[in-house]
């Protein structure tokens, strides 16, 4: 719901830090002055001085649904909205902007961000950000890497533990943790330690914590691109394997923003990979046994994207509420009556497809879709070396075939030919390629 741009209410968005009215600009100050209203949360209201007259009003809970409403009641005075530090950033005014329909004014603050670098003498173009506020503690997973700095903007007085707990469970217990509280006030603190050893008691409820990633021996090394360790994942052998689902987010290219369908989720592999190349990538993945469904979200949740979301159920039928993606990847399921049908007209022009099989019969199925609408046909070979008594010789994995192609405009049914040839490549031998 949107505001219409001629009837705009006058709205301006105020940062305020924990220093309050004294670390307010003159601008910010005078804005609050001249205010009719005042909105805001009940700890940034209690920070105005008796002198800022304007009447004061709570945001409600849950916050997003009631901001229409609100502005509408109070259309044609000067409103003045408060917010921490700078609005713009994970704050009210993203939110305003949308209802608005237009961005009102907003005069920021420091952010917890900006202070928390000064502070510790971090450059804040190469600190990584990750907030829980209202959002699983599992997201901080996917952005720890060796020696990496992580801040993570916290819920409560609770966050710093369950970050500790975090660091612990995957495998990060030496890096080093510093709780920073009431950045910018004169109880402005910070409390120090490794998460290993972490063991101190909730402080205050207004912080950020500050980490420096540090592996611990042993533990599994997860990199920054698709092809994690197979032994990454939970599975029961319905896993896609590492160098095959390396090719196959190849083939699908995510970009920031994008959506996925990703069916057929056996471990969620595709999905969880996806959705790791960016935080602002997301995912659905469609698995019909409910088992199989648990172990995908536990999966999400240990590899940093809790915000997987997994149905349950057969395709296409599951497919019929889900939002138009940007991408679809099919692992399994491919010989379904009507699903590849069901897949290619739910793409918009420019979405891409790609879908993997290992039999015979599906192949067949992939070869008469890549007639008629063209892309790529390839086959995936991988063997590993393995004893072979006192020698090590090459184990041939099932070959993959897999059909990648973006959906056009117009489009006509064009048979295979030297535009669309069919690749036979060995990930080996890659020189080997050659069109049949």
């Amino acid at each position: 719901m949107t505001q219409p741009a001629t009837s705009l209410p006058d709205v301006t968005v105020v940062g305020i830090g924990a220093d309050g009215w004294d670390g307010l600009a003159p601008r910010s100050r005078d804005a609050l002055g001249r205010a009719d209203v005042i909105i805001g949360g009940p700890r940034q209201l209690t920070l105005l001085p008796d002198g800022c007259g304007a009447e004061r009003v709570p945001w409600p809970t849950p916050l997003r649904p009631a901001v229409p409403a609100l502005l509408e009641a109070h259309h044609g005075r000067r409103i003045a909205v408060l917010a921490s530090g700078d609005p713009m950033f994970y704050g009210i005014g993203r939110t305003l902007t949308e209802v608005l329909g237009a961005p009102p004014r907003v005069l920021p603050h420091p952010s917890s961000l900006s202070y928390a670098c000064a502070r510790l003498g971090w450059a804040v173009e190469e600190t990584d950000v990750v907030t829980v506020v209202g959002r699983p503690v599992e997201r901080i997973a996917a952005a720890l890497h060796d020696r990496r700095r992580v801040l993570v903007l916290s819920a409560g007085a609770d966050t710093p533990a369950q970050v500790a707990a975090l660091l612990r469970d995957r495998g990060f217990g030496p890096s080093r943790m510093r709780v920073l509280e009431q950045l910018g006030s004169e109880d402005e603190r910070c409390v120090d330690g490794v998460a290993d050893e972490w063991h101190a008691g909730p402080g205050d409820a207004l912080n950020v914590v500050a980490v420096d990633c540090r592996r611990a021996p042993g533990t599994l090394r997860l990199g920054a691109v698709p092809g994690l360790p197979d032994s990454a994942y939970e599975h029961d052998g319905q896993l896609t394997k590492r160098h095959i689902r390396a090719a196959t987010l190849g083939a699908l290219a995510p970009a920031p923003g994008e959506l996925l369908w990703d069916i057929g989720g056996g471990s969620g592999s595709i999905a969880v990979e996806w959705m790791r190349t960016h935080p602002s990538c997301r995912a659905f993945t469609v698995e019909r046994d409910p088992v199989r469904a648990d172990r995908i979200a536990r999966n999400a949740d240990r590899l940093g994207v809790p915000g997987l979301r997994v149905v349950t159920g057969a395709a296409p039928a599951a497919l019929a509420q889900l939002p138009t993606p940007d991408a679809v990847f099919i692992g399994g399921g491919l010989t379904a009556p009507g699903l590849l049908a069901a897949c290619w007209d739910a793409l918009p022009v420019g979405g891409r497809l790609v879908a993997n099989t290992v039999t015979l019969e599906s192949e067949a199925l992939l070869a008469e879709w890549y007639r008629r609408h063209g892309g790529e046909l390839v086959r995936l070979a991988v063997a590993h070396a393995v004893p072979v008594g006192g020698f090590t010789g090459w184990r041939q994995a099932m070959p993959v075939t897999q059909w990648a192609v973006v959906k056009a405009d117009l489009d006509p049914i064009r048979p295979a030919g030297p535009s669309n040839p069919i690749h036979s490549i060995d990930p080996i031998n890659p020189s080997s390629g050659a069109a049949t």
